[in-house]
């Protein structure tokens, strides 16, 4: 049951500092963005369509699903429904590693709504095929997929193909990319799945006279594949249409990364550093860093093309979002490349950052966000987390580009270390208290508050000369730690306490030194802030969980977009451990990820208690 904590409400001062602030946006690039969009305080929700599901769906959410999300949205309060990347993916699902940075992901189509469907011929297969892939599951069966696409064929060879001034006007407009994407997606099949690079010599290359012969013996498959993107345009753009007449703003998600297996790559080899893959650097969260594999761009030569590439990707986008997400923003300023020789398990230990030169990072970014701004009417977001160079936020900042503050991160690392208080969170941002990449708020405060990495602690060690095993248990509370985090012991309360027990001075250690003070006590000190009376409790409840929230929600931030799993945590609906509730597991290939599913339908969420409480709280924090 959700409850209303009543956290004090910001001094009215402080309000009409925000308005003078708001203001300053008009001075930016992205002035026009606010205005449309309005700059007033939003609440938001964050759904992964694959997530949802209705009494409608066959196995997965679908295109159709999204009016009942903004049912959803619009019956809670919250103006704003944020998406993953809706983009085509690859084998292991994943959004963020997509075939096409254009194309539509096939599994989200409605069979509902079709153009040109003779409903009562393929009525019974519609009915058997939710038989077989029945949503409702824990984790979607992404077979499903194959299943939707085999109707679609079978609706497609039937009709006698794509023949409507709709059809025609939609491959006119998108040439840029729909004709490659259909020949990759053809070719690929008739190489059983294999990646671009395994394909056949002449397929590879795009040799001309290859795929002039492929083209016209497979004229039809490749034109079922341009037909399939169609259908999903037109169900996606009416969902938009949707949004909008209910007031509620569509929020995408743009990878700044494609698959190395993908039509792009493919297509524009020039543009891409292929003796590179994309990844992250070690970390306080990840000892050896990421790596993620995708290619790495070689701006350059995006550049030299009047950086088509991009402003194709902005148009494209602008069709289904009001508000776009640009993620790993600072990928743009600079970019952790590994050599692709590289030993996969050393994952991002020995990459680099590129461009190499510091100097050259903030023109760098600031010409990518420059041309994505002017072409382009949506608002632009950005995700800035991670090792954040100077130039980054001050750049987002200028151009009037709101980053993310997730609680759990928004801290003073330096002088309190210590959680900042809502009144702190940059006004230009997007407060949040989890992401698709991390655990929901109960499993944080139950499994990670007050931790350090067990791995990344155990390596520091190794690297001055520590017995790991012989001080971790003088160290950490092995009762209080698991899922690879290590607990704090209470007992030690001091960085003089701790540098006795590790036989070091101060001056040796001082990356152990910021581990601690920035997560020593940490479930303490959120506690003292949320203003909840007695002890600090281990396991997380409702009280807990709807303090945080609201604390988010009176934050300083102009937008306040929250996961449907913390949601559905704070009201009770997720049952058991709630580490097992995670949308997705950094740096791992697992069927668990991107698959996970809400445990009620859309039909039953709406009708649901959670709708009142939800509706209370946000209106509550003046959010709209």
């Amino acid at each position: 049951m959700i409850e209303s904590y009543h956290l004090d409400l910001l001094p009215t001062r402080y309000y009409s500092i925000i308005l003078s602030k708001m203001n300053e946006l008009a001075n930016t690039l992205s002035k026009n963005k606010w205005e449309r969009i309005g700059a007033a305080k939003r609440a938001g929700i964050l759904v992964p369509l694959f997530s949802v599901y209705s009494e409608k769906s066959a196995g997965i959410g679908d295109l159709a699903d999204l009016k009942l999300l903004v049912d959803f949205c619009a019956k809670t309060g919250n103006s704003i429904l944020q998406l993953l990347p809706m983009n085509e993916v690859g084998s292991t699902f994943c959004p963020y590693d997509a075939v096409s940075s254009f194309a539509i992901e096939p599994a989200y189509v409605s069979l509902e709504d079709i153009p040109g469907m003779d409903a009562a011929a393929f009525k019974k297969r519609i009915v058997d095929l939710k038989k077989r892939f029945s949503a409702g599951k824990k984790y979607v069966d992404y077979g499903v997929k194959d299943k939707k696409i085999d109707l679609m064929w079978d609706l497609f060879y039937e009709e006698g193909g794509a023949s409507s001034a709709g059809y025609k006007e939609f491959r006119e407009n998108n040439s840029y990319w729909l004709d490659d994407f259909a020949v990759f997606k053809t070719i690929k099949e008739f190489h059983e799945g294999k990646p671009w690079y395994e394909w056949e010599d002449g397929y590879r290359e795009r040799d001309p006279s290859k795929l002039e012969f492929f083209e016209n013996k497979f004229r039809k498959e490749i034109a079922f594949e341009r037909w399939m993107q169609w259908v999903l345009y037109g169900q996606f753009v009416a969902a938009k249409a949707y949004a909008a007449s209910k007031g509620v703003f569509i929020k995408g998600d743009l990878p700044v990364l494609i698959s190395r297996d993908s039509a792009d790559v493919w297509a524009h080899k020039e543009f891409f550093k292929l003796d590179l893959a994309a990844g992250a650097p070690p970390d306080m969260y990840c000892a050896k860093g990421q790596r993620w594999g995708m290619p790495t761009y070689s701006w350059s030569a995006i550049e030299s093309d009047g950086y088509k590439y991009v402003k194709e990707r902005m148009a494209y986008a602008g069709n289904f979002y009001d508000i776009i997400r640009i993620d790993h923003v600072v990928g743009l300023f600079r970019i952790w490349s590994i050599p692709c020789n590289d030993l996969p398990e050393n994952a991002g230990i020995n990459g680099f950052f590129d461009p190499r030169d510091e100097k050259e990072w903030e023109a760098h970014g600031k010409r990518s966000l420059s041309v994505m701004l002017h072409n382009t009417d949506m608002l632009l977001c950005s995700e800035d987390l991670g090792m954040i160079p100077d130039a980054c936020p001050k750049t987002l900042k200028e151009y009037g580009i709101p980053g993310n503050d997730v609680q759990r991160w928004t801290k003073d690392w330096a002088v309190r270390h210590d959680f900042l208080p809502p009144e702190e969170y940059r006004l230009l941002s997007v407060a949040m208290i989890s992401t698709h990449d991390t655990t929901n708020c109960a499993a944080w405060w139950e499994n990670e508050a007050g931790t350090v990495d067990e791995q990344l602690f155990k390596a520091k060690c190794g690297e001055r000369g520590i017995d790991y095993d012989s001080v971790k248990d003088e160290i950490f509370d092995s009762s209080l730690s698991r899922h690879g985090r290590l607990r704090w012991l209470t007992g030690v309360d001091s960085v003089d306490a701790y540098m006795e027990i590790l036989g070091k001075k101060r001056s040796e250690l001082p990356d152990f030194i910021d581990m601690y003070e920035n997560t020593f006590m940490e479930k303490e000190k959120l506690w003292k802030m949320l203003g909840l009376k007695g002890s600090m409790r281990e396991e997380s409840d409702d009280n807990i969980l709807g303090a945080v929230m609201e604390m988010t929600f009176r934050s300083r931030s102009i937008f306040c977009i929250q996961l449907i799993f913390d949601w559905l945590g704070m009201a009770g609906l997720l049952k058991g451990d709630p580490y097992q509730y995670r949308v997705n597991m950094p740096g791992t290939v697992s069927d668990k990820n991107w698959s996970l599913t809400i445990p009620l339908s859309l039909d039953k969420l709406i009708g649901h208690d959670i709708c009142g409480g939800m509706k209370e709280l946000i209106s509550g924090s003046g959010r709209e």
